[in-house]
C-alpha cells in the first residue's frame, strides 16, 4: 500500500529540479469502508465508504488547492488496465494542475488543509501520485 510520500520518493523528485507547471496524476483505489483510526476528530457518526470519504477529502481541499493557484482538471472513474496488470485496478483518476512545483508544496504544507488530510487517509486502500511535467517534442 501506498497512500503517503516517503522520504526517499520526496528527495527523488527534488533531485529531478521541476521547473514550470506541474500535473499530478493520482490513481485511487478506495477502502469498501472508511478507517478513520488515524483522525477519529474527522469521523463521521455512522460508517461511510472509501469514496464517500474521498469526496469529504475533495470538498475540504479544493478552497486550499485553488488559493496557491492550483485545479483538478480531469476526476474520472478508473478499472482494470487494457494494458497492465489484468488484476490491478484504480477506482479513481485525477490530475491536479499546479502552476509549479513550489505552489504544489505550499498547497501541501498549508496546516488548514492538513487538518482536513485524515479524510484521504481514511478513503484509500492505495494510490499513486505521479508529477508530470510538459515535455517538448
Amino acid at each position: 500500500m501506498h497512500i503517503d510520500p516517503s522520504h526517499e520518493n520526496l528527495v527523488n523528485l527534488l533531485a529531478r529540479e521541476v521547473s514550470g507547471p506541474v500535473t499530478m496524476l493520482n490513481m485511487l483505489r478506495f477502502r469498501e469502508i472508511a478507517d478513520y483510526q488515524f483522525s477519529p476528530e474527522l469521523a463521521p457518526r455512522d460508517p461511510i465508504s472509501g469514496r464517500e470519504a474521498y469526496d469529504r477529502y475533495i470538498e475540504h481541499t479544493l478552497p486550499y488547492l485553488q488559493a496557491t493557484g492550483g485545479s483538478v482538471t480531469f476526476m474520472g472513474e478508473g478499472g482494470n488496465f487494457f494494458i497492465g496488470p489484468a488484476d490491478e485496478r484504480w477506482d479513481l483518476v485525477v490530475l491536479v494542475h499546479q502552476a509549479s512545483i513550489e505552489e504544489f508544496f505550499a498547497f501541501a504544507a498549508d496546516e488548514a488543509y492538513l487538518a482536513g488530510i485524515g479524510h484521504r487517509t481514511a478513503a484509500l486502500l492505495d494510490s499513486r501520485l505521479l508529477p508530470l511535467t510538459v515535455s517538448e517534442p
